[in-house]
């Protein structure tokens, strides 16, 4: 099985730890994991992907082992994430995030297509219309594992989104796929459909009865679209 590694890195004054699978020398991965989550949460995905892949699971910024700055926003989270691609020298990457770092993947796209290879996005994209408007829940009493200004901070961009983020899906000109768990998710199909339509070359697929985790739930079947899709549109 590929070796796990674990390291940190500094990014402008944020230091952020992240996960690494497999040879320094194949093709590389990077995953963003969803909110309330941490990079040890890819490994069942991880694993088998570096048989083949240099696989890169960031802990984004106020989760797992990575700083707690207390500025949290899905741009600053591209910012780390496109740092961390400089860092690390990576180019024809393929980005992978779910939920939360799925947003933070397509904005990273929208900014810089030309630093990635391929786009995945699971459940997750950027919304055209603000969601309905949802109080972040009080801090809980006990140590959570991660930053729950975090959470306050992601839920509020999430009621009320720039306008910019639907508007320059047009500028991802990488091939992506958009993964959606179907009708047992609460995103919408539809909605990931309409972002699908609005990035060039974009395409959804729908794992019907995944739910929101389609990656845990139906990994096997995460595994055999992700590689497909990475062999369909593999560079050269």
């Amino acid at each position: 099985m590929p070796s796990v590694a674990e390291h940190s890195v500094a990014l402008a004054g944020v230091t952020l730890r992240y996960r690494e699978h497999g040879p320094a020398s194949a093709p590389p991965i990077v995953l963003l994991h969803g909110l309330g989550e941490d990079a040890a949460g890819w490994d069942e995905i991880a694993a088998p992907l570096a048989e083949s892949h240099r696989v890169i699971a960031l802990d984004q910024r106020g989760h797992g082992a990575s700083d707690r700055p207390g500025d949290y926003s899905y741009e600053a989270m591209r910012d780390d994430a496109g740092r961390l691609l400089d860092v690390l020298d990576l180019a024809d990457v393929t980005l992978i995030g779910h939920s939360m770092g799925a947003l933070t993947a397509a904005l990273l796209a929208e900014q810089a297509p030309g630093r990635l290879g391929r786009l995945i996005l699971v459940d997750a994209a950027p919304l055209r219309e603000p969601l309905p408007a949802e109080e972040p829940p009080e801090s809980p009493p006990g140590p959570v594992p991660f930053d729950w200004a975090a959470l306050k901070a992601v839920r509020s961009q999430s009621n009320n989104p720039s306008p910019r983020w639907w508007d320059e899906l047009d500028r991802i000109t990488v091939p992506t796929l958009i993964i959606s768990g179907g009708s047992a998710s609460q995103v919408p199909p539809q909605r990931l459909a309409e972002a699908a339509e609005r990035i060039p070359a974009g395409e959804l697929v729908i794992v019907e009865g995944a739910g929101h985790f389609v990656h845990t739930a139906e990994p096997e079947i995460f595994l055999k679209l992700v590689t497909e899709f990475i062999a369909q549109h593999r560079a050269g």
